[in-house]
């Protein structure tokens, strides 16, 4: 690079500056900075970080041929590399399970990991090695599509910090075992699971994401956890086990999560948190808790119902609130629904005072849902926003909606509602 007549001052810059260079580059792309010059031969093995992306793959419309390129080049790229390497991340769809993984696993193994990412095609699942648990140093741990069996003699991954599991196939007791011991876990994301009943016990978790199918789930020494997402999928031997539970499911799971933050909810979640016997009043006050969204609640169910309420009302912080109804009927004649539930629940000194903004979706006009529409109208002094999108298979009724609306009292003078017809 100096063979042009000027200085060459990219040459001698720190070998940090070089480096945070060449790990804003695609890996193949840094690899060829040796060809610069004599004094850049070297300057990529040191980098600390590796990503093999899709921006690694070759020019070639031969699948095989280019997972053979890609295997041969991280075997190269691991060989000549010099010194630590801090992440490692494959997220290449091209490449599949092969037996070099154990090597790489091995050779990251001794090279002090701290972030650790597998993401390979939709092929056949691989088997993670048991030297990834001699990885002392991780930080971050994403595995996704494979095998996990962490050995009897495994006592943690002490300086973990973000656990992320995509349809890996691991005991149940393996997997609690796994979260309990990594004593600095402060995010865990666990999806596609399949019938787990699962007991979290995470005293520094502070994220937490679940999404599959679960036949229970219990939040134990959870104190720190400020942000949950939920997504629960339902199998008719899920459902029986269900309904036959008689311990409370919403104090199981939300007892002990003092400093929630958020809480999102799809499919189902309302459904299992209403299974059990009634705990009354809540011992709980969620004094952080902002933001809360619910998907697919049924206000045919009174027990869901008063889940949402009980949510609700033990928020006095509550900003946003989203809830999208998720029962497939619509109104119809029938009997009267007992609406003295609402005085009886809702007293008329609970106050929403800081909710601002309401998102309603899905909405089929029964009385339960416009009981709490109303109840939301009367008890929220600074709404601003309250959002209506009413069911797409209920085009008949959403007159008699505007017409019940326009009805209710409002505790906010400046509340604007919006009345979203598809």
């Amino acid at each position: 690079m100096g063979d042009f007549g000027g200085p060459d001052l990219i040459s001698d810059l720190p070998l940090s500056i070089v480096e945070s260079i060449l790990i804003q580059l695609p890996i193949r792309d840094a690899v060829r900075t040796s060809i610069l010059s004599s004094k850049w031969r070297y300057k990529w093995n040191s980098i600390t970080r590796l990503v093999i992306d899709e921006k690694c793959v070759p020019s070639c419309n031969d699948r095989t041929v280019v997972e053979k390129s890609l295997v041969k080049f991280i075997n190269q790229l691991l060989f000549l590399h010099q010194g630590p390497i801090h992440k490692f991340q494959i997220t290449n769809s091209y490449l599949q399970s092969c037996p070099e993984i154990d090597q790489w696993v091995l050779f990251l193994s001794r090279n002090d990991i701290k972030e650790l990412v597998l993401e390979l095609g939709e092929g056949e699942w691989f088997r993670i090695p048991s030297c990834l648990f001699n990885c002392k140093k991780l930080t971050r741990l994403e595995l996704f599509r494979c095998e996990l069996d962490p050995p009897l003699t495994f006592k943690g991954f002490m300086c973990l910090k973000s656990l992320i599991l995509h349809q890996v196939l691991i005991s149940p007791d393996a997997i609690e075992s796994l979260i309990s011991c990594c004593p600095l876990l402060e995010s865990l994301s666990l999806s596609y699971f399949d019938s787990l009943a699962l007991t979290i016990r995470a005293p520094n978790l502070r994220y937490l994401y679940l999404e599959g199918e679960f036949r229970d789930l219990c939040l134990e020494d959870t104190p720190l956890l400020v942000d949950i997402s939920v997504a629960m999928y339902m199998t008719d031997d899920i459902a029986e086990h269900f309904e036959q539970s008689s311990n409370c499911n919403f104090f199981k799971f939300l007892g002990g999560v003092p400093n929630l933050e958020r809480l999102v909810g799809h499919i189902y979640f309302t459904k299992y948190l209403s299974i059990g016997n009634d705990p009354g009043q809540l011992p709980l006050t969620y004094s952080n808790l902002e933001t809360i969204e619910l998907y697919q609640v049924s206000f045919e169910d009174m027990k869901e119902i008063l889940v949402v309420l009980r949510l609700i009302t033990s928020s006095p912080n509550l900003k946003e609130l989203q809830i999208s109804q998720g029962s497939s009927n619509i109104p119809t004649a029938t009997d009267a629904p007992d609406l003295d539930f609402w005085r009886k629940e809702c007293p008329s000194d609970c106050t929403l005072k800081k909710l601002k903004l309401v998102k309603l979706t899905d909405m089929c006009g029964v009385p339960h849902e416009m009981e709490f529409i109303k109840y939301l109208l009367g008890s929220s002094p600074v709404l601003e926003t309250m959002s209506i999108m009413p069911c797409m298979y209920v085009m008949e009724s959403q007159l008699k909606m505007l017409i019940e609306l326009v009805k209710f009292r409002r505790a906010s003078a400046q509340a604007e509602i919006i009345f979203v017809r598809d």
